[in-house]
């Protein structure tokens, strides 16, 4: 019996939710602690008697009620509110660990202290890290061998994005004592034929054995079924989508968390409409209004594009458009789960980095091969010209033959391969 706890976010608690499928696939019992906001985003994606949600209840304020009890839709500046609620519930946490009493506890980075919790009870825990072990090594070093030189130097902050690392650095504290207070083993959400070599180095890091759980996608055709109340617009942008050549258009869309400004929004609409390209564009607003984000979009974009463009506010189903026959590119933050997702389905990734980890996923796929960056100005402005160039590159130019090439082959590799790592991982759980 193992009781789950990740952060508030999507990306963070859907890996958590498909590891948690794949483990009662062989025989444990899974409990998934969270907001109920937060679970609300999946608590329809799970049909096993096996996995039980958890609602732990954060206390609440006029600036932070309920509904903001999940990084989705949070407007930026209550983030640091969020991460404070959350440990003001370390007490209700606590609570449901004594009623449960759980064999094992799985926690997120940002929540060391449910290891503490755990310990006090006699109860073994092991952090899960959702993010790739090439940004997670560099930050391991930075942590335990700053004197000396990162030995991959593939995967480097670049001279305008190192504002980017020295926010995460304010972090490295919750990453060491999540890594601290782990069992002798730390699980990954990675595979070997991606990230191996950073694998290795990183475990040597922590000196803790780091097992590879695999990419924990969910299948596309089921991804969605539960979306009732979202079937007619899922309908409507899969027919649009069938109206399309295949491989011809291009998805954009920057996660849930990341509010792009006025300008980053020109730069991009720019490189969009000079690709020529079609193209799916997911806006989201930093006003916690998404309908009022196309609005916001250069004079008379909507209807240069309107023949091969399609904008939409927040929602998307990004799985089944990413599986679709017309999509060709992923215009993309570089989120760990939505570079994975791309990867799994075989489109190329055209790298925007916006903040955090995320140059450092850009930098592992561009090393790769898997995915073509659009360079940014010296001062890290969007170039609307470069990223026109990136996304013609990997949709349709031949020089960009190879990289559709590699692509392909990868989501071979990854659906291949299954859920050959949970095998390992439950060896080492058990």
């Amino acid at each position: 019996r193992i009781l789950m706890l990740p952060w508030l976010a999507y990306g963070h608690t859907s890996p958590f939710v498909e590891l948690a499928k794949a483990l009662a696939r062989r025989g444990f019992i899974i409990y998934i602690c969270s907001s109920p906001a937060n679970l609300h985003s999946v608590r329809d994606s799970v049909s096993t008697a096996s996995v039980e949600f958890i609602e732990l209840h954060l206390p609440e304020s006029r600036e932070l009620p309920p509904r903001y009890h999940t990084t989705n839709g949070l407007p930026p500046h209550l983030m640091a509110d969020l991460k404070e609620a959350l440990i003001r519930a370390r007490p209700g946490f606590a609570e449901i660990l004594r009623s449960l009493n759980p064999d094992l506890v799985i926690y997120d980075f940002i929540q060391p202290w449910a290891a503490e919790e755990a310990s006090s009870l006699g109860i073994p825990a092991v952090f899960f890290n959702i993010f790739g072990e090439a940004s997670s090594s560099l930050f391991g070093h930075r942590l335990w061998r700053s004197e000396s030189e990162y030995p991959f130097p593939a995967i480097h902050y670049r001279g305008h994005e190192l504002g980017f690392f020295n926010r995460i650095v304010d972090g490295f504290e919750l990453l060491r004592g999540s890594v601290g207070r782990s069992s002798e083993i730390i699980l990954v959400r990675t595979f070997r034929e991606l990230e191996g070599k950073y694998i290795d180095y990183h475990s040597e890091l922590t000196k803790k054995r780091h097992v590879p759980v695999g990419h924990l996608v969910r299948d596309p055709e089921e991804a969605y079924d539960e979306e009732e109340e979202k079937k007619a617009e899922c309908d409507a942008i899969m027919k649009w989508l069938d109206e399309r050549t295949e491989k011809s258009t291009v998805f954009a869309s920057f996660g849930t968390e990341y509010f792009l400004s006025d300008e980053e929004m020109e730069g991009i609409a720019g490189g969009l409409e000079t690709s020529e390209a079609n193209f799916i564009w997911v806006l989201t607003s930093h006003m916690g209004d998404d309908d009022d984000a196309p609005e916001r979009l250069p004079d008379g974009f909507l209807r240069r594009t309107r023949s091969r463009g399609l904008v939409l506010a927040k929602w998307a189903p990004q799985l089944r458009i990413l599986s679709h026959r017309s999509v060709g590119g992923f215009l993309s933050h570089c989120g760990r789960s939505s570079v994975i997702e791309g990867l799994y389905c075989g489109v190329p990734i055209v790298a925007l980095p916006m903040h955090l980890d995320q140059p450092l996923n850009a930098r592992l796929l561009t090393e790769a091969g898997l995915a073509e960056e659009a360079s940014r100005t010296e001062e890290g402005k969007i170039d609307g010209m470069e990223v026109a160039r990136a996304v013609k590159k990997a949709v349709s130019e031949e020089s960009g033959e190879g990289l559709r090439r590699r692509v392909a082959e990868m989501s071979r590799v990854m659906k291949g391969k299954g859920e050959e790592e949970i095998g390992g991982a439950v060896e080492e759980l058990l």
